[in-house]
């Protein structure tokens, strides 16, 4: 579980494709603290550490993971938003993130509000239901709140501190990001659907 409240952006250092897609992130976290198979969200994805070094990991992207997420665009120099596993007793600043990314949204609109930057983004059809104003969802692993929603589309504004320490201040319109619903609202959906 995380909590989507990012706390480094690494970047890609190298990237080799055999039976799955090995991925070397390059970070500014203490390895040495990082435990062999621990989870790592990278950008929403949440993928377990397969090997590491001094000021690097890897991780291990199935096929599935690539299908369904935007890690298969990666390239080398690739910034990542990474996050640890939540710990019990750390403080819960974002929202309850799996790690599980439901679909990709696209930003189809950005503008400047004062020191903020407003996205409008376009989620997949079949995830618009989840999507509520004031409401959470966590795009590229950040924790964010739904300002307004029209339709499959809905915005959310990006403070000028998570444009400087995510990847968000490099995001632009006609960008695909990794989408993740709001858990709550994935299981208050199961709970109403009729059988």
């Amino acid at each position: 579980m995380f909590t989507g409240i990012i706390t480094d952006v690494g970047e890609v250092r190298s990237i080799e494709k055999r039976g799955d897609t090995r991925i070397e992130i390059g970070t500014s976290y203490n390895t040495a603290e990082i435990e062999l198979g621990a989870s790592i969200a990278c950008s929403g994805p949440c993928l377990t550490v397969v090997e590491k070094g001094e000021g690097w990991f890897a991780i291990e992207a199935s096929a599935e993971t690539l299908d369904r997420t935007m890690i298969g665009d990666w390239v080398i120099g690739s910034k990542v938003n990474t996050e640890r596993a939540l710990k019990l007793g750390e403080e819960l600043g974002g929202h309850i993130v799996s790690g599980h990314v439901d679909g990709i949204a696209r930003i189809v609109a950005t503008k400047i509000e004062g020191d903020s930057k407003r996205f409008e983004l376009e989620a997949p059809e079949e995830l618009k239901s989840f999507i509520a104003e004031k409401g959470s969802v966590a795009l590229e692993g950040v924790s964010l709140t739904v300002n307004e929603v029209s339709g499959n589309r809905f915005g959310v504004n990006i403070i000028s501190h998570t444009q400087a320490c995510t990847t968000f201040g490099e995001k632009s319109e006609g960008d695909c990001i990794n989408l993740e619903i709001d858990m709550l609202a994935r299981y208050v959906s199961r709970l109403l659907e009729k059988e």
